[in-house]
């Protein structure tokens, strides 16, 4: 039975008729009935045909993998396909809505890894938040998937859960709110900096939001080499001196801020070239005009930029926002599903920092000579994207010695 809902633009007299939700919004036509599908990849077309997909012919397969393990990467799909796995406690702004309700997001994730990067993906949403159980689950369901994508998974649980899960097992696991974010924001930036002539070690960046994104973009920044980086939370700058730092928070105080700036969010601004924005809220006019000049200003909440770009264009000479009608869309599409597809194409044990590092060179690099204040980042429908990057992470998974092929 379709559901039913007021629908606010009935003209049927002066109450809003009872109506199925896709008869006026096309966002529900589209995904009723889900978004994707099983689809077999061989015929079954007559006996033959069954006798070989299933019984008896299977058996011959199954004996062949319990006698030689790592024959299942060849003869099931496990070496193409990830699990998309959620609790559904952080989904995109709309916070702890439950598994159940983060579902058509998972299956919009996985369409996306199908689409740019021909990596097969599975959607489970599980009814628990419990950090042991959801590692424990995981775990078990790993058989079955060659690689592990977090998604919407709050923090600071994400960090552990995602900690854990590598430790255990010997297929990639990647927290694409952390990790995806990161690399696309990267490769933005060295574009941003190749744009005014500077080198990443010429910039400070400060970054609002000391969540799983911007704690991920402050390492990730780090290890690329920026000259410094500051990162504030609703309590302002995260620093040492702080004595109200969760463990996560100690540690991103240990190895950012060398300024040891403390303070304001926006006392942190004055004078620095880069502003990172990943948490909501507003940062106000004054503090953007502080910024050093030729800034950058990334603000990346959506729907609502920390800063709107028409107020950043007034200052910055770069802007790029998570919204894909502004130019310079951060949008992790960008990265993970070729991230993953290169990790598969080597059946890599793990994705290390310096496959991160090349997928955010490749994907930067793909803009070549067309570089511009409002083209430092390619389109997520750039044919060129997901091949580039793929190539990037399966070079340096074998350069690590994480690739087993």
């Amino acid at each position: 039975m379709a559901a039913e809902i007021v629908n606010p633009r009935s003209d049927t007299g002066t109450e809003a008729g009872a109506e199925p939700l896709d008869s006026f919004d096309p966002a529900f036509a589209l995904h009723r009935g889900g978004k994707m599908a099983v689809q077999a990849t061989v015929p079954v077309r007559d006996a033959d045909d069954l006798s070989l997909a299933y019984t008896p012919g299977v058996a011959k397969v199954c004996t062949a993998i319990a006698e030689q393990p790592d024959l299942v990467h060849d003869y099931t799909w496990k070496s193409s396909v990830v699990a998309v796995v959620t609790d559904g406690t952080a989904v995109l702004g709309l916070g702890d809505i439950g598994p159940e309700a983060s579902l058509p997001v998972m299956e919009g994730k996985a369409i996306l890894f199908k689409q740019f990067g021909g990596v097969d993906a599975v959607p489970i949403a599980l009814d628990c938040t419990d950090t042991d159980e959801i590692v424990e689950t995981v775990v078990r369901l790993a058989p079955s998937f060659g690689g592990v994508n977090l998604e919407d998974i709050s923090a600071p649980r994400c960090f552990e859960i995602e900690r854990r899960l590598q430790e255990r097992l010997d297929i990639p696991i990647f927290h694409d709110d952390q990790h995806g974010t990161a690399v696309v924001t990267l490769a933005a930036l060295r574009n941003a900096a190749r744009l005014s002539g500077r080198t990443l070690g010429e910039l400070r960046a400060v970054i609002s939001g000391a969540g799983a994104a911007g704690v991920a973009i402050a390492r990730m920044l780090i290890g690329a080499g920026i000259g410094d980086v500051a990162v504030a939370d609703r309590k302002g700058v995260v620093s040492s001196d702080r004595e109200d730092l969760t463990p996560v928070k100690r540690e991103l105080a240990s190895f950012t801020n060398r300024r040891n700036l403390s303070g304001s969010l926006e006392s942190a601004l004055a004078g620095a070239d880069v502003f990172i924005g990943v948490s909501g809220g507003t940062v106000p006019e004054p503090a953007v005009a502080s910024m050093a000049e030729g800034a950058f200003v990334f603000a990346m909440a959506n729907p609502n930029p920390e800063v709107h770009p028409e107020i950043a264009r007034k200052y910055a000479a770069v802007v790029a926002t998570g919204r894909s009608d502004f130019p310079n869309q951060i949008n992790n599409v960008l990265a993970f599903p070729g991230i993953f597809a290169g990790a598969l194409q080597v059946r890599a044990s793990r994705i290390t920092e310096g496959m991160k590092l090349a997928a955010a060179e490749a994907l930067a690099s793909v803009v070549g000579d067309d570089l511009a204040a409002d083209y430092v980042i390619p389109s997520p429908f750039d044919e060129r994207v997901a091949p580039a990057v793929t190539a990037a992470v399966a070079a340096a998974a074998r350069a690590e010695g994480v690739a087993r092929r």
